[in-house]
This record gives C-alpha cells, structure tokens and sequence, in this order.
C-alpha cells in the first residue's frame, strides 16, 4: 500500500496561456492498494466511484506505457481540489494515476516520461507540468513532446484564492476565446510572459505588476465568472495582482504584503459569503509518493 499526493495548480497565470502553470499547497490524495481483480474506488464523489474514474484511466495508461498488465487496485481517494474551478484537478487526478502505475512497477518511467503521457490525455500540459514538477513550470510543445523549464520561485510571495460556488467548465471557457490574434499582440503576450516568469523567480513586484497585464483570455473570459471585475478591483486597490487561475472560475491573488491578502479575503468573504476564500502557498514539489506497506507486482 501506498500514497500519491498531487497538488492543485493555477495555469497561465493571465499571461502564460497554456504555457505557465504553478502548483499550490490543495493537494488530492490517493491510496493505492492490491487487490484479487478489477478496481474498487472508496471516497471521493460516488458518481465517480467506477472503472471510468479520472484516476483509473490513468493508472491504466500507465500501465500500458510501462507494458504491464493493469492489476487489481483498490483507490482510496481524499480531495482537497475543487472540480472545474481552474485549480487543474484534472491534471491531480491524471499525474495521481500515472504516478500511482509507475511507483507500483518500481518507477522505470522518469518524470519527463510521466509528463508526456499526462499531456497527451489532459491534452495541454500547463497543469500537469507544475503537478510533477511543482513550484512554476513553463511548457511547450515540440511535435507531440512537451519541453518543460522549472522556476524556483522568489520565497516573498503571498498568495490567496477566492473560489466561486460555481464551476466553469475548460470548453465553455475555451470557447469564448478568438481563434486568432495578431502579431502585434502576439509580441505583447510573449514579452509578458518571459517578464512574468522571470519576476515570479527574483520575487520582482513591480515587473511582476507590469507583466500580468494579459491581452489574450481574460477580457474574453472575464464576463463568465460573476463577480471577477470587482474582485480584480478590490486587489488593484490593495496593490495585489488579481488574475484568472486556469480556466476559472477560481481567482487568484499574488502580492508581498499578507496583511493585505488578508483584508483582500475578509472583503471577498463579506461580499460573497458562500464562496471558498483562503490562503495558500507556492508548493515547491510536485507529486510525492509515500510507501505505506510493500506492494506485491501483479
């Protein structure tokens, strides 16, 4: 028996569309366990209790990639991630089932390896990335292969979440996007990007501020998540970096100042009372596998 834990992540980061990720301290965790045959699921929501389970496919890919027949498994699953709320609890549920498959053969397959096969079934790797590797990831595609560069982030940032009681799905907010942009606002995002990654790293406020100035999703995105516009405002007031996590409908605050994120959170909390409004931290690792009892190969 062991343990996969993955954390949650916050991709693009208004400026890094499908190309920056960074992992937070929500974690999904998963129990893995032997078992005669098949598969039994315990916890998490009971519609997904059953052999289509996020978690199982992958497990199964893994296995597949690793060129082992998929063996017996008992799942217990504890969540801390919202569903489609743009925390990549998708990507937690497909590293969670590759990592699981890997660790249960001895771990022939590398994390680049893992990164592969997980962005070929969430199909982007903007979460997955920073849920194997934690703290900021920076992905592109080469052909089918993802490239991947790892930030260690500047240790003086504060970060808060405000979670709607709404989801959002990935494809509703996809589609609202333009299919095309042009090369002046192409040179616009991929200047914005490198400078927002490189002051997330030097813990850079002011670069950070005049970096996420995103032109590419989160004006098209903005009006699908009720409340957004007066969040982002409560945060400019506060001198906070307010963007969209991932798809949203989750929204996140980066700032140095925590008596700050704080009163960011009493007013989001006051103005929307049945809403998730909490702090969290930059996760330094990506998923970590913890042995229980040794598991017997299949």
């Amino acid at each position: 028996m062991f343990k996969v834990t993955v954390p949650a992540t916050s991709a693009n980061l208004g400026v890094g569309y499908d190309v920056m990720g960074l992992a937070v301290d929500l974690y999904l965790n998963v129990e893995f366990a032997a078992q005669a045959q098949g598969v039994t699921i315990l916890g998490g929501d009971p519609k997904f209790q059953n052999a289509d389970n996020l978690i199982y496919q992958a497990f199964k890919k893994g296995c597949a990639a690793i060129g082992k027949p998929v063996p017996g498994v008992q799942m217990t699953i504890d969540c801390d991630i919202p569903d489609a709320r743009g925390l990549g609890s998708s990507a937690a549920c497909i590293v969670a089932g590759l990592a699981g498959a890997n660790y249960w053969f001895d771990s022939p397959l590398d994390d680049t390896e893992l990164l592969a096969l997980a962005t070929e079934m969430e199909g982007h790797p903007d979460n997955v990335a920073p849920a194997i590797f934690g703290e900021l990831t920076a992905t592109i595609m080469n052909g089918k292969q993802p490239v991947v560069a790892h930030y260690q982030v500047a240790d003086k940032w504060q970060l808060a979440v405000v979670i709607p009681d709404l989801p959002l799905s990935t494809a509703k907010a996809r589609a609202v996007l333009p299919k095309s942009m042009s090369y002046a606002q192409a040179s616009y995002q991929m200047g914005h990007c490198t400078l927002a990654a490189t002051a997330l790293e030097r813990g850079d406020g002011a670069l950070l501020q005049a970096a996420l100035q995103d032109q590419m999703q989160e004006p098209y995105r903005a009006s699908l998540i009720h409340g957004f516009t007066e969040i982002k405002s409560l945060g400019q007031q506060l001198g906070l970096n307010v963007l969209i996590s991932g798809a949203g409908s989750t929204i996140l605050a980066i700032g140095q100042d925590e008596r700050k994120l704080q009163r960011f959170l009493q007013v989001a909390k006051r103005e929307h009372p049945t809403w998730r409004c909490q702090q969290v931290a930059i996760q330094q690792r990506g998923a970590q596998i913890s042995a229980l009892q040794e598991v017997a190969e299949a």
